[in-house]
């Protein structure tokens, strides 16, 4: 058995001779970092050294190489992984991964999500259809207005209210303040929906964003205070943060991923990462159980193309892991339901933000409506 993990690099050369010498230039540059005629015989060349297993023309310009490189290369740390996947390459010009197959030995060292889809259904207790995700926002508002907002969505019937990205430690509702406040009010329209006959539930995921060296403190913070499950940022934190809290048993709570930080890595044809690599293996290696990412026809420009390609890196079933639920955001209203869930289908969180802040009041209404079109698709 090969224990090897894989990468695909799509690579842009003016012909076949010129990919092979970068790629070979990327199995060097990805591990020893030295000339090739330096490299020290024995393991080094025969074990760490990466390994160009083909290169295939894909289009004019364009060539996919398949590297192979050692998880003794890796070791146990995700950073190192993901040092050994792209690291200076990535910042050479011409040079995007397209394509990530872990092997046996790093998908044991990284096993990915702790709840995937079927563990978020039954925290919820939502066992068919997707997923109504409120987004709690703006920065600025007082921990009484955010309060607020959570109850009456969780009350209306939403599935998981999501803290924004932008909420961190603001003056205007600290963190630590603001979490046990959130918590009890979602708690309360859960208690009371209960007493209604809906055995479905709200779980609050709060958004971890405070200092880099308080990060595993605060999850445990949001842990001890009522959250349900918690949101970060890896473009900023560092998917290692997430994988630490991932794999740690005693924390066990469900993890979303927003794409803050993270759109450099995907927007450049010729560079960086495929949007399902970067929003979907990567982040199911983790160990996500949701990863956000801006859905086609909003303001940030992602295709239908590419955010079917993030939905089904998320949910194939041979991905690494357990399939994990993709959560496509911006735009969202009522009328565009029905079609994103021609395009999604049921294992998806759907976020809506500012929609349900135009209905002021009636908000409220906005979640059941939401609610009614996923339950009679």
């Amino acid at each position: 058995m090969n224990e090897r993990f894989t990468v695909s690099y799509r690579i842009f050369a003016s012909d076949h001779r010129e990919a092979r010498e970068r790629a070979e230039g990327i199995a060097l540059e990805q591990t020893v970092e030295i000339p090739r005629d330096v490299v020290p015989p024995g393991y080094v060349e025969g074990e760490i050294l990466g390994q160009v297993e083909e290169i295939v023309t894909e289009g004019e310009g364009r060539f996919v190489a398949r590297i192979t490189f050692s998880p003794d290369s890796a070791g146990d740390g995700f950073a190192q992984f993901l040092n050994v996947v792209f690291g200076n390459s990535s910042i050479q010009k011409g040079i995007k991964v397209i394509g990530l197959e872990p092997g046996p030995v790093m998908t044991q060292r990284f096993p990915g999500s702790r709840f995937g889809i079927d563990g978020v259904r039954r925290l919820s207790g939502r066992r068919r259809g997707g997923f109504v995700c409120p987004v709690i926002k703006p920065q600025g508002s007082s921990i009484e207005h955010l309060a607020h907002i959570s109850y009456s969505t969780a009350r209306a019937g939403a599935d998981i209210i999501k803290e924004d990205h932008g909420l961190a430690n603001q003056p205007s509702a600290l963190f630590r303040d603001r979490l046990p406040r959130v918590a009890e009010a979602v708690q309360r329209a859960n208690a009371e929906r209960r007493a209604e006959g809906d055995m479905a539930q709200a779980l609050y995921f709060p958004t971890i964003a405070g200092h880099a060296d308080q990060f595993t403190e605060d999850a445990w913070f949001a842990k001890e205070n009522g959250a349900d499950g918690v949101m970060t940022m890896p473009g900023l934190y560092g998917f290692d943060a997430v994988q630490r809290l991932a794999r740690d048993p005693s924390f066990d709570l469900p993890i979303m991923v927003h794409p803050s930080f993270l759109g450099a890595w995907v927007l450049n044809d010729n560079a960086g990462f495929s949007h399902a690599i970067m929003f979907g293996t990567l982040s199911r290696l983790a160990g996500a159980d949701i990863s956000v990412f801006p859905n086609v026809g909003g303001r940030f420009g992602f295709s239908a193309e590419e955010c079917l390609s993030i939905a089904a890196a998320c949910t194939a079933k041979d991905g690494p892991g357990i399939p994990i639920l993709p959560s496509p955001g911006g735009g969202m209203t009522p009328e565009r339901m029905p079609d994103m869930i021609r395009m999604y289908g049921e294992d998806s969180v759907y976020l809506l933000g500012g929609s349900i802040l135009r209905a002021a009041d009636a908000m409220g209404d906005v979640i059941r409506e939401l609610r009614g079109i996923i339950d009679r698709s």
